[in-house]
């Protein structure tokens, strides 16, 4: 997935916003891509495939990835279209490209908190090494903090008993799975967190 300009190219028109300029309205669907900071962000969405290209595309004679052209639409400002571009397995859905262009903003705000907490944007180096291991660094204590903040904050609380040591670690969580790591104090979510 990757967003672009609406100067984009695209198969069928010059640029990608005169592609979506044609869709129909019934083309447009309400989709919410996730929960944000004041509740759920619904948009409209309207998604299309594009041609497979033969060279990059197809294994023997049928394809095995679809290239789609995504754009969200604001509801309350219909003029405001963001415009993606994504490349994924045949099974891929409008609801799972949709889900993944709704993760874009949960990276964002690990930048931002990465940026205020550890100094993420404070470099001034002139070469490609030192601007990797400041990078590298910041994100690393940014890890750190954020684990940190999640485990029990309760003095006297119980660890969590860990699975024995021929059980897998993979837990089922509400319709996914979590990975539990092995430490003395590792946070591990309810069932009922799940659902929440």
């Amino acid at each position: 997935m990757l967003a672009v300009p609406k100067s984009q190219f695209t198969v069928g028109c010059p640029r990608i916003d005169g592609l979506f300029a044609q869709a129909p309205a019934e083309a447009w669907e309400e989709i919410s891509c996730g929960d944000g900071a004041k509740g759920t962000r619904v948009y409209h969405w309207a998604a299309v495939r594009l041609p497979a290209v033969d060279e990059f595309d197809y294994q023997g004679e049928v394809p095995h990835r679809m290239r789609w052209a995504l754009a969200r639409r604001s509801i309350s400002k219909p003029g405001e279209i963001a415009y993606y571009l994504a490349y994924a397995p045949l099974e891929t859905t409008v609801r799972d490209l949709v889900r993944i262009a709704g993760t874009r903003w949960a990276i964002e705000e690990c930048f931002q908190a990465a940026k205020n907490e550890c100094g993420l944007d404070q470099y001034e180096v002139r070469r490609y090494v030192g601007w990797y291991r400041h990078i590298t660094l910041a994100m690393l204590a940014h890890a750190f903090l954020a684990t940190t903040a999640h485990q029990p904050r309760e003095k006297g609380a119980e660890p969590v008993r860990q699975p024995s040591s021929s059980s897998s670690q993979w837990r089922r969580f509400g319709d996914s799975w979590q990975l539990v790591v092995p430490s003395p104090r590792t946070f591990v979510a309810s069932e009922d967190d799940a659902t929440r």
